[in-house]
């Protein structure tokens, strides 16, 4: 008993451990959040202005794509390198899963960043177009860019007809939101708005519109997984810290029931040492 307890002593000291350092990290990860959100709606703004003033199918990103309902899918899942998180990684999967059974009979592809899903859903048999894992700490501009290339290569070759994005949002240190959202075809874009959403008045672009709608649009699809990564990134710090809490109030709540046990077992133990004395006794 003293040796589970002992063990125990140090499982918590781990645990307690881990949830400062998750709560260190996700500080950061959740000011990287807050600053992240504003430039991706700023940039949809922007990119909702300029497409207002071009043809809908002046680029295959905005293009309306005239497929079936069963076109290739590229999923894109976004889970953690590491465990000891509680349900972060396992709703994604169960997401995906039911994604895969509802859509059974259709193309789909799966770009997996983050081991945990590499390491679940790569082993299913469907076909991998990338992997991605042991992302940085700290998420920059080059890691969003790597994944959203073969996503944009892919569609735009007419390889597959959308992307999704799945991934956890991050809402608070208690809650993260399953988010499965289309990243291709940009969908939203309300480009025949109607003279409703004209706009205000009119610019000179140099160099063309076009060729500034095509930009944009490069940079907004890397900005949207930029976004699901940093996102997916302090959800994964807020889960582990959450985990790490409740394994350390488990620990102390599990050390108080063994304590109370070894105290009956040493109890009992000295008690019939007693009798047993006192037994001698009156026998001499």
């Amino acid at each position: 008993m003293r040796r589970r307890i002992r063990a125990v002593k140090s499982t918590q000291q781990i645990t307690k451990a881990m949830k400062m350092v998750a709560a260190s990290k996700l500080r950061r990860a959740q000011e990287r959040v807050i600053a992240t959100r504003p430039f991706a709606r700023e940039a949809r703004k922007v990119l909702k202005s300029v497409a207002a003033r071009v043809d809908p199918s002046a680029h295959d990103l905005i293009a309306p794509r005239a497929t079936g309902a069963k076109g290739a899918t590229l999923l894109i899942v976004i889970t953690s390198d590491r465990g000891l998180c509680g349900s972060f990684n396992t709703n994604v999967i169960k997401a995906v899963s039911a994604y895969l059974g509802e859509h059974r009979g259709e193309s789909v592809t799966l770009g997996l960043v983050g081991r945990k899903g590499r390491d679940f859903l790569g082993k299913r048999g469907l076909p991998v177009r990338f992997e991605y894992v042991n992302l940085p700490k700290v998420i920059h501009m080059a890691e969003a860019e790597a994944v959203a290339k073969p996503a944009v290569e892919d569609y735009i070759a007419g390889k597959v007809d959308r992307v999704l994005l799945v991934y956890n949002e991050f809402k608070s240190v208690i809650q993260q939101k399953l988010v499965i959202e289309q990243l291709l075809p940009l969908h939203d874009l309300d480009t025949d708005g109607g003279a409703d959403q004209a706009p205000a008045g009119e610019y000179i672009y140099e160099p063309s519109p076009e060729r500034i709608l095509e930009l944009l649009l490069q940079q907004l699809i890397v900005a949207q997984v930029l976004r699901a990564l940093v996102e997916s990134n302090a959800a994964f710090y807020a889960a582990q810290m959450t985990a790490m809490d409740s394994a350390t109030r488990n620990s102390a709540d599990m050390i108080e029931s063994l304590t109370l046990t070894m105290n009956k077992i040493r109890q009992a133990a000295i008690t019939r040492e007693i009798i047993e004395v006192v037994s001698g006794a009156q026998a001499l």
